[in-house]
């Protein structure tokens, strides 16, 4: 799995209480061996808008945690996003 999806799959392990977020943690395991831009492409716009909200979550609690790893590897898919 590529290392920026890995990360993504960590963060939505948190939501797996809502629907979209169940359904984009099983689009992961499906995409796993597939880039970020083709599995942002495989959403729709429903998750789109979850992840969305949540990446700017997770990625203010990696700032806050100072983990610049985790902040540059949810940003990248974030920016996939807009």
């Amino acid at each position: 799995m590529d290392t920026t999806l890995a990360y993504l799959r960590e963060s939505l392990s948190n939501h797996l209480n809502h629907a979209s977020g169940k359904a984009i943690y099983k689009k992961l395991l499906e995409h796993q061996n597939e880039s970020e831009e083709r599995f942002v492409q495989s959403l729709d716009e429903v998750e789109v808008l979850f992840l969305n909200k949540i990446l700017r979550d997770e990625i203010r609690y990696a700032k806050d945690e100072q983990d610049t790893t985790r902040v540059r590897q949810l940003n990248e898919v974030y920016e996939l996003l807009i």
